[in-house]
C-alpha cells in the first residue's frame, strides 16, 4: 500500500512553505534580476533606503541572486573589508 504522506526527512518546514508561498509580485526572473543588478546596487550605495519592489521581491526568494547583490553592495560600499 502506497501513501502520499510526506516522509519525515522530506517534510516541508515552515520556512520552506513560507518561501514557496510568498508573494513575489512584481515578478522578475533571475535573468531580469541580473540585468538590473548594477543599477540596483549603485542606487543602494547612494541611498540605503532605495526601494525597488521587483528586485526586493526577487532577492527575498532567490538566495543566489541575493548573495550576488550582497557581494556587490559590499564591494561597491567597501563594507566587506
Amino acid at each position: 500500500m502506497s501513501t502520499n504522506a510526506p516522509q519525515p526527512d522530506r517534510a516541508l518546514t515552515p520556512t520552506a512553505i513560507d518561501a514557496l508561498t510568498m508573494d513575489t509580485t512584481p515578478w522578475l526572473s533571475c535573468e531580469d534580476c541580473f540585468e538590473r543588478m548594477d543599477i540596483y546596487v549603485e542606487a543602494l550605495a547612494r541611498d540605503g533606503s532605495h526601494d525597488d519592489a521587483a528586485m526586493a521581491a526577487h532577492l527575498r526568494g532567490c538566495p543566489a541572486c541575493a548573495e550576488e547583490a550582497d557581494s556587490l553592495v559590499d564591494l561597491v560600499t567597501g563594507s566587506g573589508t
